[in-house]
């Protein structure tokens, strides 16, 4: 089974054949400081949004927002890498360009998805319509474009020309899946201050039926919800999304923008009810989720790990943007759990020797254990820890003034991630909420040369952010302060690289 071929044009062989010669004068101006060693990131130029994840012909793809020119946004192109395993991956030549009408001033994100034998993306076709970067006149359309090889793509033009109201603008990220013999799209759209997610369906993926707004905006919800998808796990249905304009609550939402997620139903009238929104990561830079259904039907996910708005020290090494591990979602009870995907341990090297339980008040360093490539296992023994705090120094300088610090605060009863002292032009704390009734908080942090992913082994939580250390910067400490309470490291590997 193929897609019928009513083409609006061949693909723009002048228009990639110039961003792939601008990607390959870039690798020579790359400086290497901070880029990730099994992490994807574009070889050269700006990275945000993972715009189409899916599994097609025995390999896993992932396209992504891509600027080819610069390590700044512009106009996006896709880029695209692809593995057999979610953990090798290599580049694969851009596979959209700007440039027709309807999408002259971007392809921006979509999904990507399996047709019979065709590879299908359906993304946003951007123009801007008055000054470049005057987003209150902007034409958004939903556009396909399809490969029979995986790598060079036809564009078929627009397939959803506007938006359910004429008032709508800002009408973006379509995500596309299959059920019950049709396939269906939601997309983030904005009416004034109010977000909105149309969702339409189609049985040839050309013609498109909208059914109804699947949910929409209350007062604090933002103004509209990047990068929608919706999927069913374990007989629940899972709304996820990106907000722009939350308000911080307490220690939640600190971000420019959030991803985050609702837990509930989607009715026979196409209404999504569930409960409260819960952001699905809790570090610093951690947007634009998506997820797809991997070879033996667990439910993965991908973000950019990057925040709009915040530091990037790697734009002046000419290049900008990686992507959070994948990961595997489960639903447990009212909250989506999350894991590393458990293929990432054939990143592991030779282990490395653990540490002894250190509970004495002050540092010690870890003699065995250091680098910018590592999966460190920590465990909190936090029984009797009723003040100070107790954790790991991670990429520390000799001298004492880098260090990332992950700790248990007694006082507050939260795991804090500190980012005051991790290198250049980063600061800050996230948290999470913990009950120290529970003794042993068991840890999984990974580390590449300018991130730091940390999660519960039980799936509760994680913490996601980028750190830009001195590449000599590279020790682990212990540390406590206060009364009670243990920390140790059971065990820990350097990381081989994930590029073929």
């Amino acid at each position: 089974m193929t897609l019928s071929s009513h083409n609006m044009s061949d693909p723009m062989p002048d228009q990639l054949d110039l961003a792939q010669r601008a990607l390959s004068d870039g690798l020579s101006r790359v400086i290497h400081d901070y880029r990730p060693g099994y992490h994807i990131a574009p070889p050269a130029g700006w990275m945000n949004d993972p715009n189409g994840v899916v599994y097609f012909r025995g390999e896993y793809h992932v396209f992504y927002q891509h600027y080819p020119f610069d390590s700044k946004w512009g106009p996006m192109y896709w880029g695209h890498a692809k593995s057999a395993d979610l953990v090798h991956w290599q580049h694969l030549p851009i596979a959209l360009a700007p440039g027709d009408d309807f999408d002259r001033d971007g392809c921006f994100s979509g999904s990507a998805l399996v047709y019979g034998d065709t590879l299908a993306l359906i993304y946003t076709g951007h123009t801007w319509l008055g000054e470049v970067g005057d987003e209150r006149s902007i034409r958004q359309v939903q556009c396909l474009a399809t490969s029979v090889d995986g790598i060079s793509f036809t564009k078929h033009g627009v397939v959803i020309e506007t938006a359910p109201q004429d008032a709508i603008m800002h009408f973006r990220d379509p995500k596309v899946w299959k059920e019950d013999g049709y396939w269906y799209l939601i997309v983030g759209a904005r009416l004034g201050d109010m977000p909105l997610l149309p969702l339409y369906r189609s049985t040839d993926l050309h013609t498109w039926e909208f059914l109804n707004y699947v949910s929409g905006g209350r007062e604090d919800d933002g103004y509209m919800w990047e990068c929608p998808d919706l999927f069913r796990l374990n007989g629940r249905d899972v709304l996820l999304y990106s907000p722009q304009g939350m308000s911080p609550q307490g220690y939640e939402r600190l971000n420019k923008y959030q991803t985050g997620y609702r837990v509930g139903r989607l009715d026979s009238e196409w209404n999504f009810t569930g409960g409260p929104f819960i952001e699905l990561d809790n570090g610093h830079d951690f947007y634009a989720a998506q997820t797809l259904v991997a070879a033996d039907g667990r439910r993965l996910v991908w973000a950019w790990l990057d925040m709009w708005e915040s530091p990037m020290p790697s734009q002046a090494h000419h290049w900008c943007g990686m992507l959070g591990l994948p990961r595997e979602l489960e639903l447990c009870a009212d909250r989506l759990c999350v894991y590393p995907a458990r293929e990432l341990t054939a990143l592991r090297k030779t282990l490395l020797p653990g540490t002894p339980w250190w509970e004495a008040s002050g540092t010690q360093w870890v003699a065995d254990v250091a680098g910018d490539m590592l999966e460190i296992h920590v465990h909190l023994d936090l029984l009797g820890c009723t003040d100070g705090h107790l954790g790991v120094a991670l990429r520390c300088s000799e001298d004492g003034r880098e260090q990332t610090l992950l700790y248990y605060d007694a006082a507050l009863q939260r795991l804090v991630l500190d980012r005051s002292h991790s290198g250049a032009q980063v600061t800050g704390q996230r948290s999470v909420s913990i009950d120290p009734a529970q003794g042993l908080l068991a840890l999984r942090v990974f580390l590449d040369r300018s991130s730091i992913e940390v999660f519960d082994e039980n799936g509760r939580f994680s913490l996601s952010s980028r750190i830009y250390p001195r590449p000599d910067s590279l020790g682990v400490k212990l540390l406590a302060s206060g009364a009670g309470g243990r920390v140790s490291i059971p065990r820990a590997w350097p990381l081989a690289s994930g590029w073929l």
